[in-house]
């Protein structure tokens, strides 16, 4: 198999643009999604040449590199890619990361961006999410996996770690929890069934033959369990999923 990886780097005598808050972003781009290269940004060098190394042998695809999210998009035009895969550190709230994945989701919404972090917490995890990135994969799992969740969110899913999701302490994200809501949303036994096991970071398939049911009939369920929680996509279910208490779907169900 031959492995394609390109890294650009800016020349030594041209100054780094500094990365301001108050930078006026550029107009949203549309970018050819159709292709296959994967655009990784991490400004550590050897750490950068490593990985797109072993993405491109495992997964097959063209992988580009760059230091910044600035050298990224100072040459967007002439780099048509599928999904950018952003390094990020272990420590949350780093204002310079916050801002590359915001200018990146704002500049080229339609461009699916994953995280890279050392990090596993599930604040962290949420917080990328809610900023706009379509996956978190923490470096704690392997090569083969990662490349697999790349190759999901390209196809136009989302990817947490469901160990980070299932061992998380009850997740508070900042709105109402369960128990101080005037009414909590009322699951059928099998809705109940289906959200427990999307807790679970179990895929649609899998939950279909546990259950003994359709795999088009979990879908339309899933569909009905993320209105009735408010939630915008599996991984917001799996999330309020977890930060409910210990046995709370089970009293949640209701008799059809």
């Amino acid at each position: 198999m031959r492995i394609q990886v390109a890294t650009v780097e800016r020349p030594s005598d041209e100054p780094a643009k500094a990365f301001a808050a108050d930078t006026a972003d550029p107009k949203p781009t549309h970018v050819n999604i159709s292709d296959t290269t994967i655009v990784v940004i991490e400004k550590r060098s050897l750490v950068r040449e490593c990985l797109a190394s072993c993405i491109a042998s495992q997964s097959g695809n063209r992988v580009v590199t760059f230091a910044t999210v600035e050298d990224y998009l100072d040459v967007l035009a002439a780099t048509p890619a599928s999904l950018v895969l952003l390094c990020q550190s272990a420590h949350p709230g780093s204002a310079v990361e916050a801002q590359g994945l915001n200018r990146l989701t704002r500049v080229l919404p339609q461009l699916p961006v994953v995280i890279l972090s050392d990090g596993e917490d599930l604040h962290q995890i949420r917080a990328a999410i809610d900023s706009g990135a379509r996956g978190y994969i923490p470096t704690s799992i392997k090569l083969a996996v990662a490349v697999e969740a790349l190759r999901l969110v390209r196809a136009g899913g989302v990817f947490v770690p469901a160990t980070s999701v299932m061992t998380a302490p009850q997740y508070d994200g900042g709105g109402p929890r369960w128990g101080e809501r005037e009414q909590a949303p009322a699951f059928t036994p099998r809705q109940a069934a289906v959200v427990e096991a999307i807790a679970h970071g179990k895929a649609n398939k899998l939950i279909a033959r546990e259950l003994n049911m359709c795999e088009s009939t979990v879908k339309v369920h899933v569909r009905r369990i993320m209105k009735k929680l408010g939630a915008k996509n599996r991984t917001e279910v799996a999330l309020i999923a977890n930060g409910l208490p210990s046995g709370r779907l089970k009293e949640l169900a209701h008799s059809e």
